[in-house]
C-alpha cells in the first residue's frame, strides 16, 4: 500500500518566507569525478542481477512515494583553529575509549559483525600525518570468525565514516534515519567472507577539519519529543556520516534556571520566560516567552539528564559539541531588579495579536557590564555541569533582530561584548554564530557593518556558518567573510516541511569551490536544515562532501546511490533517478533570486 504523506503547517520563523517558489533549473556542465586518492572499485564482489525493467511511469510514482524496503538487521585554517583542533583532542577520550565507542556504533549497527572489523586510533603523526582521515585496510591472516578489517583514524568519528564508507562502496549498504529506509544491511557478506580490499589500503582524507550538523531551530522541528534511545541512533548516524561538530542544545533551561536565580529571579518570573518544549528554539532566539509553557521541574531535571548522556556519547566518538551561550535575552524581571541596566523591549515577532502575554521579549544591550556578567556566569555553569569539554559555543544575537543603530563602531562594541562574556567563562572560547542575518537583512549588513561585527573578535576565535551556501553563499560576496574562517552550510530544510526539493549539483561543487577559491577561509562544511528525517539521497551526498576534494559527478554517483538504496542495477530505477536529478534535485527557491 501507498503510505500517503500529509504536510503539516509548521510557523514560519523566517521574515520573507511566506511565499515558496520553485523553478527548473538546466543541469551544470559535467564534473571531475570525486573520489581523491585511490577509489575502491563500486561494490566490490557483488554480482549484479538485471531483474525485468518495469514500466518507468509508474516506477518513478514509486520511488517518489513509497520508502525503502525494511531492513534485515538492525583545510588547514588558521593558527589559532588549529589550536582549537589540538585542544578539542586533548579534551577528549582516550584513544582506548574511542576504539570501543566506535566499535559500539558496528555493534548497535551489524551486530552479527562486530568482530569482522578491528579500530585502531591513528596517532599524531601516523597514517593520517597532520590531517584528518580515515584508513581502510585488510587484516592479515583473518579467519572466520576474527576481524578482517582494519580501520584507521584519528577519531572515532573518522574510524565510524570509515566504516561507513566502506559498508557502502565494498558491500553495497544504504543506511540512512529511520523514516527514510533506515539501514539496508542485507547486502553484506556474511562474516568470514567480507570483500578484500585491494593494494595496500584506501586512505580518505577531510579536506576541511569541520563537518557542521544541526540548526538552532532542528530541537524544536525534530528533536523535542525524543528520548535516549533516539538520541542513541541519531548520534550513531552522525558519526557514520563523519560529523564531528555538533550543535548540543537539549537542557540549556535547566542551566539558565541556575544561572537566573543566583540574578534573584524567582520561578515564577522563570514561568513567563521560558516557552514549552516544542517552542523553546524561538523562546531561546527571543521571538517569543511563555508560549506553550510553563516548564516543569520534573522535565528541566530529565532534560538535563539527557543533555549530559548526549555529550557523554559525543565526547566519546572525538566529536566537539556547540554549546549555546548568552545572547542577551532576559526575564522581564530584570527591568525591576537591576532598573539601571539597559534592557530593550523588543517588537512583536510572528505573534498573536502584539499580545504583550506571549510577544516583545526583553534584551540586554551587550555594552551594558551586566551583559558580561550573566554571560560568563552561563558559561562557568555549564562548564561546571558538564566539564571542560568544548570552547565552541554558539551565539546569534542579531538574528532577525536589526541592532539599534547601523554605526559600525556600535557594533563592533557589541560584538566585542559578546565575546568577552563567552571569553571571561572559558578562555579557549570560540564564537560560532549563524551568518543568516547576512542573507536575511541584507539591506542592514553592508560592508562596514559586516566588518565590524566580524572583526570586533580576533581572527580565529570566530567561526560564521554559512547557513544558506547551497542557495545564496555569502562567501562570493563578502570577500570570504573578510577573512573570517566559516563553514559552508546546506540549509535545505524550512519549517521542518516534508518535500522532494534539492540542489545536488550546488552540494556536489559548492563546497570546492568554496575551498579551492583565492585567499579561501573555509573551514569545514555542515548541514544546517530546520527539520529532518526527508529527502535521504541530499543528506548522504552533503555527507560525503566532508571528505571529498574534487567535485562530483552527480549522474554517476546516482546510479551508485540507487544501488544501494534498492539493492539491485536496474536500468529502469537509473533512468527514474536521472529524471529527479535534472528536476526536484536541481532546484533553487524563489527566494534567493
Amino acid at each position: 500500500a501507498v503510505r500517503q504523506k500529509v504536510q503539516i503547517a509548521a510557523p514560519l520563523h523566517y521574515r520573507n518566507l511566506i511565499r515558496r517558489h520553485r523553478r527548473f533549473l538546466t543541469p551544470a556542465a559535467a564534473k571531475t569525478k570525486a573520489l581523491q586518492g585511490t577509489e575502491p572499485e563500486p561494490l566490490a564482489g557483488f554480482a549484479m542481477r538485471p531483474p525485468p525493467s518495469p514500466p518507468l511511469l509508474p516506477l518513478l510514482l514509486l520511488l517518489v512515494l513509497l520508502p525503502s524496503p525494511p531492513a534485515v538487521a538492525a583545510a588547514a585554517g588558521p593558527t589559532s583553529l588549529e589550536a582549537l583542533r589540538a585542544a578539542a583532542g586533548r579534551r577528549g577520550a582516550s584513544p582506548a575509549t574511542q576504539e570501543r565507542a566506535a566499535a559500539g556504533v558496528l555493534r548497535r549497527l551489524l551486530p552479527s559483525h562486530a568482530l569482522s572489523f578491528r579500530f585502531q586510533i591513528d596517532p599524531k603523526g601516523g597514517v593520517c600525518g597532520d590531517s584528518s582521515c580515515f584508513r581502510i585496510s585488510n587484516v592479515d591472516g583473518s579467519s572466520k570468525g576474527g576481524a578482517e578489517i582494519l580501520i584507521q583514524g584519528n577519531t572515532a568519528v573518522e574510524l565510524a565514516s570509515g566504516l561507513h564508507w566502506y559498508l557502502k562502496y565494498w558491500c553495497g549498504v544504504h543506511i540512512s534515519w529511520d523514516k527514510t529506509g533506515g539501514a539496508q544491511l542485507a547486502s553484506v557478506p556474511s562474516p568470514g567472507s567480507l570483500p578484500r580490499v585491494k593494494g595496500t589500503a584506501v586512505k580518505v582524507e577531510r579536506p576541511v577539519p569541520w563537518n557542521y550538523y544541526q540548526n538552532v531551530v532542528t530541537s524544536s522541528y525534530s528533536f523535542v519529543w525524543w528520548d535516549w534511545r533516539r538520541w542513541e541512533k541519531e548520534i550513531d548516524w552522525m558519526a557514520l556520516q563523519g560529523i564531528n561538530l555538533p550543535l548540543a542544545f537539549t537542557g540549556q533551561e535547566a542551566v539558565w534556571q541556575k544561572v537566573f536565580k543566583s540574578f534573584n529571579v524567582t520561578d515564577r518570573d522563570l514561568d513567563d520566560f521560558f516557552g514549552g518544549p516544542a517552542f523553546l528554539a524561538w523562546a531561546r532566539m527571543g521571538n517569543l516567552h511563555a508560549w506553550g509553557g510553563p516548564l516543569s521541574q520534573n522535565w528541566l531535571d530529565q532534560q538535563l539528564a539527557l543533555q549530559k548522556k548526549i555529550l557523554s556519547r559525543m565526547i566519546e566518538l572525538g566529536m566537539v559539541p556547540v554549546l549555546p551561550s548568552f545572547s542577551g535575552n532576559v526575564p522581564v524581571a530584570f527591568k525591576k531588579l537591576f532598573p539601571s541596566a539597559s534592557i530593550t523591549r523588543l517588537g512583536e515577532w510572528n505573534t498573536v495579536d502584539g499580545n504583550p502575554r506571549w510577544c516583545c521579549t526583553y534584551i540586554l544591550d551587550p555594552s551594558d557590564a551586566l551583559f558580561i556578567d550573566v554571560g560568563q556566569a552561563f558559561i562557568k555553569q555549564q562548564m561546571k555541569e558538564y566539564g571542560d569539554i568544548t570552547s565552541i559555543y554558539n551565539c546569534d544575537t542579531f538574528n532577525e533582530n536589526t541592532p539599534p543603530t547601523n554605526e559600525p563602531a556600535y557594533i563592533s562594541s557589541l560584538g566585542s561584548a559578546i565575546y568577552q562574556a563567552m571569553s571571561r567563562g572559558n578562555k579557549d572560547a570560540v564564537w560560532l554564530m549563524q551568518g543568516w542575518l547576512f542573507y536575511s537583512d541584507a539591506a542592514f549588513w553592508k560592508e562596514s557593518q559586516m566588518k565590524a561585527l566580524l572583526h570586533s573578535v580576533p581572527i580565529g576565535k570566530m567561526m560564521v556558518l554559512d547557513l544558506f551556501a547551497d542557495v545564496k553563499p555569502i562567501w562570493q560576496t563578502s570577500s570570504q567573510f573578510y577573512g573570517v574562517p566559516y563553514i559552508w552550510c546546506m540549509l535545505h530544510n524550512f519549517g521542518g516541511n516534508i518535500e522532494m526539493y534539492g540542489v545536488l549539483d550546488s552540494i556536489s561543487s559548492g563546497p570546492i569551490d568554496a575551498r579551492t577559491s583565492y585567499n579561501s577561509t573555509m573551514v569545514g562544511v555542515g548541514m544546517c536544515m530546520e527539520g529532518i528525517e526527508h529527502n535521504p539521497v541530499v543528506y548522504e551526498l552533503m555527507s560525503e562532501m566532508a571528505f571529498r576534494s574534487q567535485k562530483v559527478e552527480v549522474e554517476d554517483w546516482l546510479k551508485s546511490y540507487s544501488y544501494r538504496r534498492y539493492g539491485q542495477s536496474n536500468v529502469e530505477i537509473q533512468k527514474a533517478w536521472a529524471i529527479l536529478y535534472h528536476t526536484i534535485y536541481n532546484c533553487t527557491d524563489g527566494i534567493a533570486v
